[in-house]
């Protein structure tokens, strides 16, 4: 989603790396911010990479998570109401 938000700004400049983009992201408006979203991309990394045949830790991911939707929702509606002054 976020290079399709930097195509649709034209931006300019190569953003080569990840850390990069979100930054752009975040200086243009498209994105509250990086640090928040850098902890939403963590949790999704722990769900993919951390004991996941261990239940009392996926549970807890799970518990965690649910925590976390509301700020990922939030995060994903900012993105839509900046992308939506471009169309």
């Amino acid at each position: 989603m976020f290079p399709a938000v930097i195509e649709l700004t034209y931006e300019e400049g190569e953003l080569t790396t990840f850390i990069d983009k979100l930054n752009r992201l975040e200086k243009i408006g498209a994105l509250g911010s990086v640090e928040q979203w850098l902890k939403l991309r963590e949790m999704r990394n722990q769900f993919a990479h951390d004991y996941p045949d261990d239940p009392e830790i996926q549970s807890a991911l799970l518990n965690k998570a649910f925590g976390m939707a509301g700020q990922l929702l939030q995060c994903l509606d900012h993105v839509v109401c900046f992308a939506a002054k471009y169309q």
